[in-house]
């Protein structure tokens, strides 16, 4: 390349500019020559080194802030921000805002159950407009919630949840208990928050608002409608959630948006969740209904029962129903699958076994068998497990066979041990399934019981670890228990199940007994024969 030539005047070449890394001309004269040392300073305007002089048109000496740097103070100045460092800075900011809604996103779709997902809606919502307390209540127009609010707090106890019902509501709130703090939300259709950053300076709030602030000890609120985008196809407000201040506080505008952009996303996460609910809820209650809704009364023999029902709804079943001549049939079995297609299998295989045992239970084997047949003629993608015993309480004598089920046990005061059963397949997995039957005597006072695979399961543990800990919990039943079935199966779910699940209560499977927070069914029959 090759240095552009400057322009020239009046054919004199003008001088070349002084490199940046060389001294100016007046600086690099040669200190010990006076004449030109003069004459430099004559044409400056100095009459020294840096000194100055006064010059026709010239305004009085130079400006001390020039030479100090500009601020007047002699010291050096300090230069402004450059412009990429304040358009990192924001790319910083927003970088920083963007990893923390995507983790706390994250965290929220993580969850699989109401009750999971609303205290974390809560913690994320406190991070994010930094409180430390929180409500939610959802309120949708059906599913769960439909009739009575369902609400979370995060850091409120129940007697703080007694005081924010007595506030009054307001024209948009939602309705019922704990809904209340939410009175003064923009109408439907509007999502956004509502801020009282100083309640108790607020002359427009319910006297009664700023009392129950007082005695919480809260200085200040933010609320948000929980209110689903029209443009997905759910619309409708679900509820609403507030944040709650120590002092009197309010939320950057910076903080609304981002509490903003969480909170259309939980919502479309919470109303998945109610229809989920709603769903595992129908099949819960389709589920109750064809199981027995009472046990029979048979002289000589007492029953018991614990149902608890999985999240999803499985194919686990019971049955205990009165056969001639003062007999009692036994059963328990599971279908392959979760969900509506499985409890509607189960029904199906349920009462054709009771038929089938009603014609033909003194012969467990030929029950099984024809009910393998019905199976494997209707339903050949399916398989199942059974145990049929049929009972003659007034000699104390079980006849019974499985289907790939497990085998029962029997307690008493002098032994607790499982009955030794002929290994069989499922029903459905063999062209042609037969299997022997066993024969059991039972001593006065003895306990049967019967249960399905998902009490193992829910241990958490192998098999073989299940079945050993489902004997200890036999075994370990008080002799005080063991003249009350309804002792031993609550001795037993509590010895055996991982978090303690108390049974409790009646011979009957109860409402708030058939939901727990384990993924497999659980049944537990015991038979106790007098």
């Amino acid at each position: 390349m090759t240095t552009p030539h400057l322009p020239k005047v009046a054919g004199i070449n003008p001088p070349l500019p002084a490199p940046s890394h060389t001294p100016s001309s007046s600086a690099a004269a040669s200190p010990t020559d006076p004449e030109d040392s003069a004459e430099s300073s004559e044409t400056t305007g100095h009459t020294g080194p840096g000194g100055p002089t006064d010059q026709p048109g010239t305004t009085g000496p130079t400006d001390p802030a020039s030479e100090a740097g500009g601020d007047g103070s002699g010291s050096s100045a300090v230069p402004s921000p450059a412009p990429n460092a304040l358009v990192q800075d924001r790319l910083a900011g927003w970088i920083s805002d963007l990893t923390t809604l995507q983790e706390l996103t994250e965290r929220l779709t993580r969850t699989d159950t109401l009750d999971a997902a609303l205290h974390e809606l809560l913690l994320a919502g406190a991070t994010l407009v930094g409180a430390r307390r929180g409500l939610v209540t959802l309120h949708p127009a059906r599913g769960p919630g439909h009739e009575h609010p369902v609400t979370v707090g995060l850091g409120l106890g129940r007697a703080d949840l007694g005081h924010i019902e007595t506030i009054p509501a307001g024209p948009h709130g939602p309705a019922g208990p704990h809904g209340l703090l939410f009175g003064d939300l923009p109408p439907l259709g509007s999502r956004a928050g509502t801020a009282h950053p100083d309640i108790a300076a607020d002359e427009t709030l319910d006297p009664r608002h700023r009392e129950v602030a007082a005695r919480l000890g809260y200085g200040a609120g933010y609320a948000v409608p929980l209110e689903s985008d029209p443009r997905t196809g759910s619309a409708g407000r679900l509820g609403a959630a507030v944040w709650l201040y120590d002092e009197p506080a309010e939320p950057t505008d910076r903080q609304r948006h981002l509490l903003g952009l969480y909170r259309d996303h939980a919502t479309e996460h919470l109303a998945r969740l109610l229809e989920l609910t709603e769903a595992r809820e129908t099949v819960a209650t389709l589920r109750e209904e064809l199981l027995p809704s009472r046990l029979p009364r048979i002289p000589g023999v007492r029953l018991a029962v614990r149902h608890r029902t999985g999240p999803r709804g499985g194919g686990d079943w019971y049955d205990a129903l009165p056969l001639p001549e003062g007999a009692l049939g036994l059963a328990v079995g599971a279908v392959t699958g979760s969900g509506p297609s499985a409890v509607a299998a189960m029904g199906r295989l349920r009462a054709s076994l009771r038929a089938y045992a009603v014609m033909e239970g003194e012969d467990p084997v030929a029950v099984l068998s024809d009910l393998e047949l019905l199976l494997r003629l209707t339903e050949p993608a399916r398989s199942a497990t059974a145990l049929f015993a049929y009972c003659e309480p007034t000699e104390r004598r079980v006849v019974l066979a499985g289907a790939g089920h497990c085998p029962p046990l029997i307690i008493g005061e002098h032994r607790a041990e499982f009955v030794e059963t002929s290994l069989s397949a499922p029903l459905g997995m063999l062209a042609c399934w037969e299997a022997p039957s066993v024969e059991v005597e039972a001593a006065p006072g003895e306990t049967l019981i019967f249960y399905s695979d998902g009490l193992l399961h829910r241990t958490g543990d192998a098999m073989d670890r299940g079945f050993a800990r489902l004997h200890r919990a036999a075994a370990s039943v008080p002799r005080a228990a063991l003249r009350d079935p309804d002792a031993v199966v609550d001795h037993i779910l509590r010895a055996v199940l991982p978090d303690g699940e108390d049974g409790g209560g009646d011979s009957g499977a109860r409402p708030e007994d058939t939901e727990t927070t384990g993924s497999e069914d659980v049944i537990l029959l015991a038979a106790r024969f007098d």
